[in-house]
């Protein structure tokens, strides 16, 4: 082969594929749009046909300094009519990925002795030989599986590059997986599908998680038992704050190399202090994509039932770990995906919930609608993903969850042309401009637009990934907002929003996320935001314009660069953590308290350090091994009554939603510190705070039963 940058251009070989007769063929031809595909239930290992095996799978060959990945999916367990590859350069003992190539309608040609494939591939570089010929001859009974033979062509067909290529394995991805479980907690196993009613034509299996990834076609290989982390110093069902759970995954991969690879983590927990059933880790803007946590208190339990919710949470978040979105947010990927019936809402898949299925608008869904339906399988286009996927949208670590750039559409949050959701979306800043540097936080209000109500679900935080805030930002430039972890509130939670609920409130931080801070330059930032209602509809927020402005003084741009790092984003959205990964962050912020004590943005420091001395933290060392700091009840008061006071006055300190889960904090501390009078002074302060603000009625009464919840929940404490 001719050495060049382009490994489908090779020198003038002429080929050696055996092509049959035409009287010998049965030609299988394959229509220019995705053919539609079976949907009957997988099988890991179908038998052989008439004595001879099926050709699909992982092949491998060289030629030159190249090396070729290349999978062939054909014929087998739910072929999706698809050949597809990756290219790596082989130089001394290193290797790189170059690129990577589909074909997605081959024009396919079996005979008795081999299957031929040719077509157009899609590449992610500029192919000099883009189409592609495959040869691969029919392997008898037991006789082991017969290599492959692909020549790149021209667009005049001529040959380039070919590859002579070993069957791997019958799988198209091989994954590393590791699963660890905290004392208490107990790991999930195996669910007999045929323990319940189950859909016509799904065949009863007994389902552990590698197996149902083995039925995609994807290998996980595990160690073939979970590792039992001790617990030192702390109750075996202490629920799990994010800066926890971000805490133990960075210390998990920190034995790693900081690339690629084909190796995703479990971490089995006992609660979530959210109440969430699990999480995908995503963080920054590197490396994301290697971790999930599923959190036994909520989901853990003997009967069939819910061993049958047990492995659709696991196969769930993983999913998320290959970069599998929600079934309703495929359209916010990069590039945008097709969404199923109703939205996405209609999948029969592992990335939808149970309790938000719903095939058709209006029509029966939820939970016994799903389970009555589901075949236990991911649908055809998360298969095609899975097995074809390019390399670095697809291998953890590589490229972020749901895109391969951070770009979106701004196309996709226009207004719909009918709305009868009977809900409104509504985008609110709290103050009327951020100074350069300041934490963005936004509320969001969801409210009836009809008097007799709408029943949705309560989740309005974009953690829980059923909003969506688009950001525009001056250079004009549209992103999504993409949390640091995702919650999947697997949990069907109804409100009724309308006389006795006019509105639903949210606070949430925005400023830094996944792909790091979204508001650093000075100018005016459009955000719009959607909702995904409880029916599947898709309600919009009007547009919302916010200023940040640019520093007056020295003192103010100092003061700003102190908590524009990478690792103090992560502390604010984390709202502190005790991760040694975090260190610099936490320097830079006692820094900004040394310098600036007196500087606006010297709040935002307060916080941070105050919520996360208030409590214990737990920590998962790289060797696990469990440990417990224990909460710092008198620094804690200390920081947040300072927040509290800065904040006390208008278009001061932090937002109003923000100063009530300060004091609410507050008032934990002063009890963990022995001061329960105190913590009763600090509540009543909070509601005389608010009182005196004019607010909503409905507002201040939900205000009112937070601070009683709070005095309760220390009481209970004490």
């Amino acid at each position: 082969m001719l050495e060049t940058s382009d490994p489908t251009v090779g020198g003038a070989e002429t080929t050696t594929l055996d092509r049959p007769a035409p009287a010998e063929t049965t030609p299988e031809v394959v229509a220019d749009e995705d053919p539609v595909l079976p949907t009957a239930p997988p099988r890991p290992n179908p038998p052989a046909v008439a004595g001879q095996r099926t050709v699909h799978g992982r092949y491998r060959g060289t030629n030159g300094s190249w090396l070729l990945t290349l999978r062939v999916d054909v014929d087998g367990n739910r072929p999706t009519r698809r050949i597809s590859g990756d290219f790596f350069t082989v130089s001394g003992s290193t290797t790189a990925y170059f690129g990577s190539f589909v074909v997605p309608s081959p024009m396919v040609t079996t005979t008795a002795a081999q299957v031929l494939a040719e077509g157009a591939g899609t590449f992610t570089w500029a192919a000099g030989a883009p189409k592609i010929r495959l040869a691969v001859k029919r392997a008898e009974g037991a006789e082991s599986p017969q290599p492959a033979t692909v020549e790149f062509l021209t667009g005049s067909g001529s040959v380039g590059a070919i590859f002579s290529c070993a069957f791997e394995s019958g799988f198209f991805r091989t994954v590393s997986y590791e699963q660890d479980s905290v004392a208490g907690a107990v790991p999930f196993l195996a669910y007999d599908t045929g323990s319940l009613p189950r859909p016509a034509g799904s065949p009863a299996r007994v389902l552990t998680v590698p197996g149902a990834f083995a039925e995609a076609g994807v290998e996980l290989l595990t160690t073939g038992a979970t590792n039992v982390i001790p617990v030192i110093g702390a109750g075996a069902n202490a629920a799990w704050s994010d800066a926890e759970l971000h805490a133990a995954m960075v210390n998990h991969f920190s034995a790693f190399s900081e690339a690629p690879r084909w190796q995703v983590w479990m971490l089995v927990a006992t609660a979530h202090e959210g109440g969430a059933r699990g999480i995908m880790f995503d963080y920054g803007d590197a490396f994301q994509r290697q971790g999930a946590a599923v959190f036994h208190d909520a989901i853990g339990g003997t009967d069939a039932a819910t061993q049958r919710s047990q492995l659709r949470t696991y196969v769930h978040e993983l999913g998320h770990a290959f970069n599998l979105l929600h079934s309703w947010q495929k359209n916010l990927g990069v590039p945008p995906g097709p969404l199923g019936p109703n939205g996405g809402l209609g999948d029969l898949s592992w990335m939808n919930y149970d309790w938000k299925y719903q095939q058709a608008a209006g029509g029966p869904g939820g939970a016994a609608a799903y389970w009555a339906a589901f075949p236990f399988q991911f649908t055809d286009n998360e298969l095609v993903h899975l097995r074809h996927g390019f390399h670095r949208d697809v291998i953890m670590g590589a490229n972020a969850f749901g895109t391969g750039a951070a770009d979106i559409d701004p196309n996709l949050f226009d207004r719909p042309v009918v709305d009868n959701s009977g809900l409104a979306l509504e985008l609110r800043s709290p103050k009327p401009g951020f100074a350069y540097g300041e934490p963005v936080v936004v509320e969001l209000k969801l409210s009836g637009t009809e008097l007799r109500g709408r029943t949705t679900h309560g989740y309005l935080h974009p953690n829980d990934d059923l909003v969506s805030i688009a950001v525009q930002q001056p250079s004009g430039r549209t992103t999504l907002y993409r949390p640091l972890l995702r919650h999947c509130v697997d949990e069907a939670r109804s409100v009724r929003v309308g006389v006795e609920t006019p509105a639903l409130y949210e606070s949430a931080y925005i400023g830094f996320g996944a792909d790091g801070f979204l508001f650093e330059a000075p100018g005016t930032y459009r955000l719009r935001a959607t909702y995904i209602a409880g029916d599947g509809s898709r309600v919009l927020s009007p547009v919302l314009r916010i200023r940040v402005r640019p520093p007056v003084s020295r003192e103010d741009e100092a003061a700003a660069e102190l908590l524009l790092g990478e690792e103090q984003g992560q502390l604010l959205a984390l709202l502190g953590s005790d991760a040694s990964q975090l260190g610099k962050g936490v320097s830079a912020i006692d820094t900004l308290l040394d310098d600036f004590p007196d500087h606006a943005l010297a709040v935002y420091g307060r916080l941070v350090k105050g919520v996360n001395q208030q409590r214990d933290f737990k920590e998962l060392t790289a060797d696990k091994v469990l440990h417990l700091r224990e909460a710092n009840g008198t620094e804690a008061a200390a920081l947040l009554g300072q927040v509290a006071e800065a904040s006390l006055a208008d278009e001061e300190g932090v937002d109003n939603l923000t100063l009530n889960l300060a004091m609410r904090t507050q008032a934990k501390a002063e009890a963990k510190a022995g001061h329960p009078e105190q913590a009763r002074d600090v509540l009543r302060q909070l509601v005389r705070t608010f009182e005196s603000k004019s607010l909503n009625p409905s507002v201040l009464a939900g205000i009112r039963e937070q601070a009683k919840e709070t005095l309760e929940e220390i009481e209970a404490e004490d």
